[in-house]
């Protein structure tokens, strides 16, 4: 009986693991492993909830990160469950509902959860809860008191051996920097981020941090003739569309509205000379893995 309630908590820690390293297969059999009923125990439900969330996010795939949690947030008994630094899910909930628009959704679910950790003084909880007040606060235009939250997150980490975390508050800053145009600044934190996520070997944000940075125009010109000809923001549409992603997730990732990223489509197809996804897809495994 032991053993099955511990069951979740390891393929957890698998799935993460795996998908930050951007081993899919790996990442979706520990998911798979991991999974557990609403009527299993809290200890067995929430790191399965938990593994497929990780799994969602490091896809880009926030409806699916919004989907995995919600058996918690319906939990009737929740004194563990909402514990500060205990399970760390509220912040990945949250964050989920800013990215897919649900903005009032996420702040009557963050607020209880910040107040709460303010009383229990969980600096850990307070910067993960502070990198969805960050995105909140951006998404309904407020880039300065953003900045001022973002900047309070990773002050709690200061002195806290938490270097993911310490990655993923600099990359949800970088993006909300970016797409402010304040580009300049969004490099400076986006690398930061992406030396972090180096050193971790979570490939698959170094890839994210990748193509923002490239979106923001950094490193322009070493890139090979082809997509020379492209602009940094067609670059990044052309390379997540290449990669599988549907316009809608394009538009998340980058944080530019649909209707962008069929601008961008329209002008990368025209550009190449192509018609459909599979011809880009094609034209993208011409080039070589440097770019």
């Amino acid at each position: 009986m032991r053993i099955e309630l511990c069951r979740p908590l390891v393929h957890w820690t698998g799935a993460q693991v795996h998908a930050l390293r951007g081993d899919w297969e790996a990442a979706e059999h520990h998911v798979g492993e991991a999974h557990a009923a609403p009527h299993h125990y809290e200890v067995m439900l929430i790191p399965s909830c938990l593994a497929r969330a990780h799994v969602a996010e490091a896809r880009g795939d926030y409806e699916r990160v919004v989907e995995a949690l919600s058996p918690l947030v319906h939990l009737s008994q929740r004194l563990s469950v909402d514990e500060p630094g205990f399970w760390p899910w509220p912040d990945v909930y949250t964050n989920a509902l800013v990215m897919t628009g649900r903005l009032d959704e996420a702040d009557l679910f963050l607020t209880p959860h910040e107040d709460r950790a303010a009383r229990r003084v969980r600096r850990s909880a307070m910067a993960r809860l502070g990198l969805a007040r960050g995105r909140l606060t951006a998404a309904r235009g407020d880039i300065e008191t953003a900045r001022k939250e973002f900047e309070q997150a990773l002050a709690h980490l200061e002195h806290l051996p938490l270097p993911y975390d310490r990655a993923r508050v600099n990359f949800a800053y970088g993006q909300t920097l970016r797409r402010a145009g304040k580009r300049r600044e969004a490099d400076t934190v986006l690398k930061n981020a992406r030396d972090a996520y180096a050193a971790l070997g979570a490939r698959t944000y170094v890839e994210r941090c990748d193509r923002e940075l490239k979106a923001g125009g950094l490193h322009t010109a070493r890139l090979t003739p082809g997509l020379a000809r492209l602009t940094p923001q067609e670059q990044a549409v052309a390379r997540l569309v290449a990669d599988g992603a549907t316009n809608q997730q394009a538009a998340v990732e980058l944080f530019i509205s649909v209707k962008t990223v069929q601008y961008h489509l329209t002008h990368v197809y025209s550009k190449f000379g192509i018609r459909s996804r599979s011809e880009l897809a094609a034209r993208f495994r011409e080039v070589p893995a440097r770019d």
